[in-house]
């Protein structure tokens, strides 16, 4: 109520709220207020931030606040109202919370508060605490991981053949005519007449197109090393 005794000029109404009460630097807090002016006299909606530090040391303590960021509305005439859907205080580099110390500690509040010409504020205060890792989203995160977890193991339901399937023959990869008019890469030198003293590389081509073994469960070249043979260690 403005004024006081006979003097009163008429309510002025407020009503915030944010969403969450922790955020990190560089984000900004969207604030949802709602303004109501009853009096006679113009008003202007602001918001801020607040950081109270507080120092306790030899039985004594010291508090120290000042507003690190704010933002302003615009002017409320009498009789009218004004609504903050969503309205963005970004925050500024500041030092994270600290909640949990014996010697020193550092809050944060979001303050939303009127001023009114010649009466006192009206403020309402909100705590804020201000982190180091960035709020993503849990549940949605993980309802999505969940969705994309079971599309990716669809492809578990289809049935896999009991015995693996015989390679395809190899005339049905290569043709004749692709193996016939297959020439060496590398023409033979003169006087080349081929024998044990030919080098390795020059072999290796003939054998590119050389059609691999058939396939079977049963070796067909069995080794007639027994396998209970003695094996002796001389130290």
């Amino acid at each position: 109520m403005v004024g006081c005794w006979f003097f009163s000029s008429g309510p002025v109404s407020l009503s915030a709220k944010i969403e969450r009460q922790g955020y990190c630097n560089g984000e900004a807090i969207p604030i949802y207020a709602e303004i109501e002016n009853c009096s006679s006299r113009l008003i202007v909606p602001k918001a801020a931030i607040f950081q109270t530090q507080t120092y306790l040391a030899s039985g004594k303590t010291k508090t120290v606040r000042h507003m690190v960021a704010h933002v302003r509305g615009n002017h409320i005439a009498s009789g009218s109202a004004d609504t903050w859907n969503g309205k963005m205080l970004k925050i500024p580099p500041l030092t994270p919370s600290i909640l949990d110390c014996c010697i020193i500690r550092i809050d944060y509040s979001l303050a939303v508060y009127i001023h009114i010409p010649g009466a006192k504020k009206l403020m309402l205060e909100l705590p804020v605490v201000i982190g180091t890792i960035p709020f993503s989203g849990f549940a949605s995160r993980n309802c999505s991981l969940a969705s994309q977890f079971g599309v990716d193991l669809s492809w578990w339901g289809l049935g896999l053949p009991e015995r693996p399937e015989a390679p395809p023959d190899y005339t049905d990869v290569v043709s004749e005519e692709d193996f016939s008019g297959h020439g060496s890469p590398h023409p033979q030198p003169p006087g080349w007449a081929g024998g044990a003293h030919c080098p390795l590389f020059a072999c290796i081509p003939d054998f590119r197109f050389q059609p691999p073994p058939l396939y079977s469960e049963v070796d067909p070249h069995p080794s007639h090393v027994e396998e209970n043979q003695p094996v002796s260690f001389v130290l």
